[in-house]
C-alpha cells in the first residue's frame, strides 16, 4: 500500500494522519491541542509524537503539510507564524525530508484547505473558488483557473488583514479594523472580557462561572444562541466584518465561490445570514457569487495535505 501522511500545524492545535494514495478515508487521525505559550520546539516534538503513534512500522510514501502561518511554498520554509513563536524561518519541509527520508510538500494552512476543498470537498467541479478559515485567525487561499495561486512568495489571500473599519481596535499586525481583528475567535473572547468588565453579557459570565479567562470564541456562539445581547453583538460585528470583506474580494476577482472553514464558522445561522447579506450589498449587483460553508469541516487542511503529497507522488 502507499501511505500517505498528513500534518497540520494549527495555532492551537495540532493534527496527523494516515491514508491510502487516491483513497477518502482515514486510516488513522492523531489530534491534540497545543499546550499554553507553546512555540515552535514544542509543537515540532508534540508532532513527532503524533507521528510516531501513527506510523508505528510503517512509512509514508510522501508528507502533506498545512501550516498556520506564511510559509515559502517553494523552498518549503516557513516564515513564521502569527500565534506561535520560534517558527521564524524554519526549513520545515527539509527537516521532514531528512527526518523521514521520504518527499514532502508544505503550503499555508489556508492555500492548502483551499486545495483540499476544491479537489474533495465544495469547491469540487468549480474552475475559481477563495476558502477563508476563520478560526485562531482570519486567512484566505485561492484556486484560479482550476490552479492554486498563491501571487508573489506565497502571500496571496490575506483577507485576515484587510482593513474593513479603519477607526476599529488595533491588530496583532499593527493596523486598526483588520477582518482578523474583529472575526477570530481569540478576539471575539478578548472583546467579551472587555466589555464584561461592566454589566453586560450575563450568559458569558454565566458560562464561564465567573472566569472571565475561560472565554472562548465558542462560550460566545453559545451565549449568543442563548439570547445574550452582547454575545449577538459581537458575532454580528465579527459576521459585518467578513461580509465587507468578502464582498469587496468578490468585486476585485470574481470568483465563483467563497468557501468558510474554522471553528467560528460554527456560530449558528444568525452570523451566516448577515456575512451573506453584508457581502451581498458591499459587492456590485452585478458581481455574481456564492457563500458556501466547508464540506471537509475541520479537516480541510488534513485533506489538502493529502492532496499536496498525492501531487509529490505523480510527478
Amino acid at each position: 500500500m502507499t501511505f500517505i501522511l498528513a500534518l497540520d500545524f494549527g495555532g492551537t492545535k495540532l493534527a496527523a494522519a494516515l491514508s491510502n494514495a487516491g483513497s477518502r478515508e482515514w486510516l488513522g487521525y492523531k489530534r491534540c491541542l497545543s499546550p499554553a505559550n507553546t512555540n515552535a520546539s514544542t509543537d515540532f516534538k508534540i508532532m513527532r509524537s503524533l507521528i510516531k503513534s501513527l506510523l508505528q512500522d510503517r512509512k509514508p510514501a510522501a508528507i502533506g503539510v498545512s501550516f498556520g502561518g506564511p510559509v515559502n511554498a517553494t523552498t518549503g520554509t516557513v516564515r513564521l507564524s502569527h500565534h506561535v513563536c520560534g517558527w521564524e524561518n524554519i526549513p520545515l519541509q527539509h527537516l521532514l525530508e531528512q527526518e523521514y527520508s521520504v518527499p514532502a510538500s508544505i503550503d499555508n494552512d489556508a492555500n492548502v484547505a483551499a486545495f483540499g476543498e476544491w479537489r474533495y470537498g465544495a469547491g469540487n467541479g468549480h474552475n475559481s473558488l477563495f476558502y477563508i478559515t476563520v478560526s485562531t485567525g482570519v486567512g484566505g487561499g485561492w484556486i484560479l483557473n482550476a490552479k492554486p495561486w498563491r501571487g508573489e512568495e506565497g502571500m496571496a489571500g490575506e483577507i485576515g488583514h484587510m482593513v474593513v473599519d479603519p477607526a476599529g481596535p488595533i491588530c496583532l499586525c499593527g493596523k486598526r479594523g483588520c477582518v482578523e481583528r474583529l472575526a477570530s475567535g481569540p478576539y471575539l473572547a478578548q472583546d467579551a472580557r472587555e466589555e464584561l468588565q461592566g454589566c453586560r453579557g450575563e450568559k458569558i459570565r454565566n458560562l464561564v462561572g465567573g472566569n472571565l479567562e475561560l472565554i472562548t470564541g465558542k462560550v460566545v456562539s453559545e451565549a449568543a444562541a442563548q439570547g445574550d445581547q452582547l454575545a449577538r453583538e459581537l458575532l454580528e460585528r465579527s459576521a459585518w466584518a467578513l461580509g465587507v470583506g468578502i464582498g469587496n474580494v468578490a468585486n476585485l476577482i470574481n470568483p465563483q465561490r467563497f468557501v468558510l472553514g474554522g471553528s467560528v464558522t460554527k456560530a449558528g445561522e444568525r452570523w451566516w445570514q448577515v456575512i451573506r447579506e453584508t457581502a451581498r450589498k458591499t459587492a456590485l449587483p452585478e458581481v455574481n457569487f456564492e457563500i458556501v460553508s466547508a464540506a471537509l469541516g475541520d479537516d480541510a487542511p488534513l485533506w489538502g495535505a493529502v492532496a499536496l503529497a498525492e501531487d509529490l507522488l505523480q510527478r
